[in-house]
């Protein structure tokens, strides 16, 4: 099993931002990472008028779209229920991942890395880590927290610190 990494924070705090500048500087260390993102909103990758859309629309409940270039598998969940985040996990294909970084799931049981952001307009005293936090990303100095403080706008180093905990996952 690849190993699972959430990247949890209250919303606005930058969580996708800090992924964008992670993803690339984790491929640069010769990790290949995956990731799974949840979202609370309607969303849909597929184009209306588009074959795949209108086959989909049409009552598929499974609908993979593929090119030379990549492939999507869409699943219709009518029951509306949350995805089980181990099972996403379980259809990618491993093979090609060392690590798959999460964004949200912020209460699924995996290690994390919490963000803090001070102009997110949160109060540091709600921070509160739970067990499977392995470090906090803050902008500001967080006294009294008895996790590694990585600086968030310091993306190298949070890598840094993500590539050394990878390489312990192996052992």
């Amino acid at each position: 099993m690849v190993p699972l990494l959430g990247i949890a924070a209250w919303s606005g705090t930058g969580k996708t931002t800090l992924l964008k500048a992670l993803i690339p500087l984790l491929r640069e260390r010769g990790i290949r990472p995956g990731l799974i993102k949840h979202t609370h909103h309607d969303m849909d990758v597929d184009t209306p008028g588009k074959d795949s859309y209108e086959l989909r629309k049409a009552g598929a409940a499974q609908t993979l779209v593929a090119s030379a270039k990549r492939w999507a598998l869409m699943t219709e969940m009518p029951e509306a229920l949350e995805p089980n985040l181990h099972y996403l996990a379980s259809r990618m294909d491993s093979s090609q991942l060392d690590i798959i970084l999460v964004e949200g799931f912020k209460h699924e049981p995996i290690p994390k890395i919490m963000l803090f952001r001070e102009a997110a307009g949160r109060d540091v005293a709600e921070l509160t880590p739970d067990s499977h936090v392995i470090a906090v990303a803050s902008d500001i100095r967080l006294p009294g927290v008895a996790l590694p403080v990585l600086d968030i706008n310091e993306p190298v180093l949070v890598a840094a610190f993500i590539a050394e905990w990878l390489a312990a996952q192996r052992f």
